[in-house]
């Protein structure tokens, strides 16, 4: 029997199945997360956003830290940064960050329909501009960072992570198992080659402590990376 080298959800079409089943036990229906997408979706946005069950996972990671910083890179319409905001230590903020205008009003627009304005300030400019713009302003420390955008960068928003973190902090990186696509070491894409860097540089890094995993779901095969800063930067 040959086995199979990556996933594939029309092997398997059990996972949606099972990501409904979780849902309906674990989430509740929210219309400011609905109306979130139904905006994003309307506006023609990609749909990339994190699931539904993963926005939770950030609320809650933001929630057992007790966050009061965090730093999200790559904003979209919101979705992901209304759970972030929803995690946040009272009197706490989410700074987000989009280089595309029109994707920043959408999100603004969500977070006022979400009632989360006053907590959530989005920049908007090149990531790596911002994150040395916050370095340089002391904008840190970020008790939580969470990198979804584009994966060429990843390793360099991770470095940017750490500088901007402190003993404890939580980074997540989305997006890191692409199908298996990581795998290929040859591969000419540059997302793959810059997840494989991200992998490289986190495994290289004495301050930090990481794990990863794969997640399967309405969403295909994927997965989450949790780097743990346990030195100060």
């Amino acid at each position: 029997m040959t086995k199979k080298k990556f996933w594939d959800r029309t092997e398997d079409p059990n996972w949606e199945a099972i990501d409904s089943f979780i849902a309906e036990h674990f989430l509740e229906a929210d219309p400011a997360l609905e109306a979130a997408l139904a905006a994003s979706d309307a506006a023609g946005l990609p749909p990339i956003q994190v699931d539904p069950l993963q926005g939770k996972l950030l609320t809650m990671l933001a929630a057992a830290l007790g966050a009061r910083n965090i730093l999200e890179v790559g904003t979209l319409g919101g979705y992901s940064t209304i759970w972030l905001a929803r995690g946040l230590t009272g009197g706490g903020r989410v700074i987000t960050l989009d280089m595309n205008p029109e994707y920043a009003e959408i999100a603004r627009k969500n977070f006022a329909t979400a009632g989360l304005a006053d907590r959530i300030e989005v920049r908007v400019a090149p990531a790596l501009d911002t994150l040395a713009a916050l370095d340089a302003e002391g904008g840190g420390p970020f008790d939580l960072v969470f990198i979804d955008a584009d994966k060429p960068n990843t390793p360099h928003y991770f470095d940017w992570a750490v500088k901007l973190a402190r003993e404890g902090s939580l980074i997540v990186v989305d997006n890191v198992v692409r199908e298996g696509a990581i795998l290929a070491a040859q591969s000419d894409s540059a997302h793959v080659k810059g997840l494989r860097d991200f992998y490289a540089r986190v495994a290289a890094d004495p301050r930090v402590s990481a794990t990863a995993f794969q997640t399967v779901g309405s969403k295909g095969h994927d997965g989450l990376a949790i780097v743990r800063v346990t030195q100060a930067p």
